[in-house]
């Protein structure tokens, strides 16, 4: 790098990258309103860093406290987002730091999730002290390396928006005697969709850490929902919801869900699950394995995610990022860098990049669903799934026999493998 540009009160700038999450705006409005007054000039970088990788210093906007001092109550992001990867080669780097430096900033707040945070922390390291980079982690996946009880932003209202969605589903499924496979968003983890589907109250809700690591045979799964459309009937319903984590789409091998050859990849070299349909091929499944049993079921798969996205934050999200963005703005202009931002009991905490990243990957460490927790048990818990005391319990396990046509040792070796595993 050569010589940073000197100025007396240097620029500080405001990237917000990755897909949109409630409360971008707010961070936003929170840091230039701390940072103008005091003293210091923000820009606001438009489209992630799509064009300060080609080195175009022109897609930037000056933000003020009189245009952002309300945009907290606002979803999406007033400079946009893109999901353009600088790391992807050490001279996209260097055009995002030269175009910084022909801006006049030093100070950087990204607004990200894990891939972002990576981004900063390569940016802090390349730059070598020249720009002081601190990350505000945002993610709907709430999948961050934070301790279990600090939320990312944008999950509450996210969760939210989906607990109505869903509540509107269940209606409707009671009402004209269906089933609902909803597939919620988190890429590795099932945060969302656990948060959505126990709230909600949902029939029962699959995430990829109740397999505790194990292969995931598509067979598994589909099983799994038989299994509880099975127990619905024997209860005399013929309705349910059942949520699933857009995540069980990649644990399951490629040769049993030819969707996954197809789908495309973004900057960051991640699958657009969104793209799998993982609904429509659960639902395609589960009804010809119903067929074997003599059972017609309605069901129809509905993804929710991008509905979640961009919505207006719920009052919780829009306190908890002007917090934070209250504090990265204060911490990067008092001389912190190299931090993740965070609020842990009350009080604020800046977490080192070095703390939060996998030695081993060289990338952020993502935050589990704990299934051991009591959170999670609750949740399991109230959930229709077949579990260990349907077999164990003769006249259950002959009216969920009867319930599927069949016969209580044919059913038992059919679906009794279900329970032998850990988590059920």
């Amino acid at each position: 790098m050569r010589g940073w540009l000197v100025v007396q009160h240097p620029k500080l700038a405001i990237v917000a990258a990755g897909g949109p999450a409630p409360g971008i705006n707010s961070v936003i409005g929170a840091v230039t309103i701390h940072a103008r007054q005091s003293g210091v000039e923000v820009l606001g970088v438009q489209q992630g860093f799509q064009w300060l990788m080609a080195g175009d210093t022109s897609r930037v906007v000056p933000l003020t406290i009189e245009a952002t001092s309300r945009i907290h109550f606002r979803g999406g992001s007033c400079i946009g987002v893109s999901r353009a990867n600088p790391t992807k080669c050490p001279e996209l780097l260097r055009a995002v730091l030269g175009a910084l430096e022909e801006l006049g900033v030093g100070m950087l707040v990204t607004i990200g999730g894990d891939d972002t945070a990576f981004t900063a922390r390569k940016l802090a390291r390349t730059a070598g002290g020249a720009l002081r980079v601190v990350h505000v982690p945002k993610t709907i996946d709430n999948d961050l390396d934070l301790p279990q009880d600090v939320w990312a932003f944008g999950y509450q209202t996210a969760r939210a928006v989906g607990v109505d969605i869903v509540h509107n589903l269940m209606v409707d499924a009671e009402t004209a005697g269906r089933w609902y496979f909803v597939v919620a968003m988190g890429r590795k983890a099932g945060h969302l969709a656990l948060g959505i589907g126990k709230a909600a109250g949902a029939t029962l809700t699959i995430i990829p850490e109740e397999f505790r690591g194990r292969p995931v045979r598509l067979n598994a799964i589909v099983d799994i929902l038989v299994g509880a459309i099975i127990k619905r009937l024997a209860d005399g319903r013929a309705d349910g919801v059942a949520v699933l984590a857009e995540g069980l789409a990649e644990m399951v091998p490629s040769d049993e869900l030819a969707e996954l050859g197809t789908a495309e990849r973004d900057e960051h070299g991640h699958l657009r699950l969104a793209e799998v349909n993982f609904g429509e091929v659960c639902k395609a499944r589960v009804r010809e394995r119903l067929a074997e049993y003599g059972i017609r079921s309605t069901i129809v798969s509905k993804n929710i995610g991008y509905e979640l996205r961009c919505a207006d934050p719920i009052p919780f999200d829009m306190e908890y990022t002007r917090d934070l963005g209250y504090c990265a703005a204060k911490y990067v202009i008092e001389g912190g860098s190299d931090a993740l931002i965070s609020i842990q009991q009350g009080s604020f905490k800046p977490v080192p990049f070095d703390d939060i990243m996998d030695p081993q990957t060289g990338r952020m460490r993502v935050r589990m669903v704990d299934v051991d927790s009591d959170r999670y048990r609750v949740a399991s818990a109230y959930m229709l799934k077949l579990k260990r005391e349907d077999f164990d319990d003769p006249p259950t396990l002959e009216r969920l026999a009867a319930a599927a046509n069949s016969t209580p040792e044919r059913f038992r070796a059919q679906l009794g493998y279900l329970v032998e595993r850990d988590s059920v």
